[in-house]
């Protein structure tokens, strides 16, 4: 049985919460005057540590987890640990998610490739320009710099 532990959460005078108190709550935080915003980053954070678990795990075609994923199959099984539910495919995640810009992706943001209106693959943004995703049948999951600039991106709400 695991031992919770209470961690003290801080608030700046903006309201944001620590990254540091998140990453050590491992969950939802929930604090007066903080909004909720709060709660889909821990979320994000929370399923991009899943899919970084999950490297190695072969890529095998509508395979949803636990051991083996394609490229939606693992950003659906990372947000349902996370405790958040995403439909099955990646255009329907990409219909799902709240559309943001480059500029404000942040870790745990799915990054979604497209061709024209046609979303073709979902990964989970890792920073510094990398994903966690399933690639393609033959490989395992893995982090990899994203390669085009052909993307969108989406924040699990």
């Amino acid at each position: 049985m695991a031992a919770h532990i209470r961690v003290p959460t801080v608030v700046s005078r903006a309201g944001a919460v620590s990254a540091l108190t998140v990453a050590a709550v491992g969950g939802p935080v929930a604090a007066p005057g903080i909004p909720q915003q709060a709660e889909a980053a821990s979320a994000a954070a929370k399923a991009l540590q899943v899919a970084a678990s999950k490297k190695g795990a072969p890529y095998v075609y509508g395979a949803a987890g636990p051991n083996r994923f394609d490229c939606s199959g693992l950003s659906q099984y990372a947000y349902k640990r996370a405790g958040k539910r995403l439909p099955r495919t990646a255009a329907a995640q990409y219909n799902r998610t709240r559309h943001i810009k480059t500029t404000s992706r942040r870790g745990g943001d799915l990054v979604f490739f497209h061709s024209g209106r046609s979303v073709y693959h979902v990964g989970l943004y890792a920073g510094r320009g990398r994903i966690w995703h399933a690639p393609k049948p033959g490989t395992v999951v893995r982090l990899e710099r994203i390669w085009t600039k052909k993307v969108w991106y989406g924040q699990v709400r």
